[in-house]
C-alpha cells in the first residue's frame, strides 16, 4: 500500500504542476474565493481519481500478462512522448500556451462575474476541472497504477498529489507559473513515467 501511495503521489504531483487544470485553478482563484475554488477543484480531481481507480479495478480483471504489457507500454510511451515534447520546447518556455487554453475554457463557460453564490462558484470550479481532466494522461496513469497496485494507496496518494497542486495554484499560481520552466517539468514527468515503466517491467518478470 505504501508503494502504491508513493507512486500515486509522485506521479500526480509532478505531472499536474503547470497542467491545464493547474492553470484553471489559478485563473479562477484570481476572480473568486480561493477557498471555494480549492474545494471545487479538489472535489473534481478526487471524483476523477476515484472513478479512474474504479476503472483500474475493472481492468485488473483482465489476464495479468495483458495488464503487464499494457502498463509497461503506457508508461514508457507517455514518458517518451513527454521527453520528445520537452526536447522541442524552448528552454525558456513557461506556461503561456496552457494558460491561454485555460483562459479560453473559462471564457467559454462565461465565468465573468467575481461574485456569486458559494455553491455556484464551487460548482463551476468542479465542472471545469472535471471536464479538463477527463482523458488527461494522468487519468490513464491512475487507471494503470490502480490495475496493478493497491487501489486505496493509489487513491490516497493521487488525491493528495492533486490537492497539493491545487493549493499551490490557488495560493500563488501566477507567481509559480511564471517561474516554472514548462520544459523542465515536462522532462521530469517524462523521466518519471519511464522509471515507472521500467519498474513495472522488472516487477512483472
Amino acid at each position: 500500500m505504501l508503494t502504491a501511495f508513493t507512486a500515486g503521489l509522485l506521479l500526480i504531483t509532478i505531472s499536474e504542476l503547470g497542467d491545464k487544470t493547474f492553470c484553471i485553478a489559478m485563473l479562477l482563484a484570481m476572480k473568486h474565493s480561493r477557498r471555494l475554488v480549492f474545494i471545487g477543484v479538489v472535489a473534481a480531481l478526487a471524483a476523477m481519481t476515484i472513478l479512474s481507480v474504479a476503472m483500474g479495478q475493472v481492468v485488473s480483471l483482465l489476464p495479468k500478462t495483458y495488464i503487464w504489457y499494457a502498463e509497461v507500454a503506457l508508461f514508457i510511451g507517455f514518458g517518451l512522448k513527454l521527453l520528445y515534447d520537452a526536447y522541442r520546447m524552448s528552454p525558456y518556455a513557461a506556461c503561456e500556451d496552457i494558460t491561454k487554453e485555460a483562459k479560453e475554457t473559462i471564457a467559454q463557460a462565461s465565468l465573468t462575474s467575481q461574485t456569486g453564490p458559494n455553491y455556484a462558484i464551487i460548482g463551476q470550479a468542479f465542472l471545469l476541472t472535471f471536464v479538463a481532466e477527463w482523458g488527461d494522461r494522468t487519468q490513464f496513469a491512475t487507471i494503470t497504477l490502480a490495475a496493478s497496485n493497491h487501489p486505496v494507496g493509489v487513491t490516497i496518494g493521487a488525491i493528495l498529489g492533486h490537492a497539493i497542486c491545487a493549493a499551490i495554484a490557488v495560493m500563488g499560481g501566477r507567481l509559480v507559473a511564471g517561474r516554472i520552466s514548462e520544459r523542465t517539468v515536462t522532462y521530469l514527468g517524462g523521466i518519471l513515467f519511464i522509471i515507472f515503466g521500467i519498474v513495472a517491467a522488472v516487477q512483472g518478470k
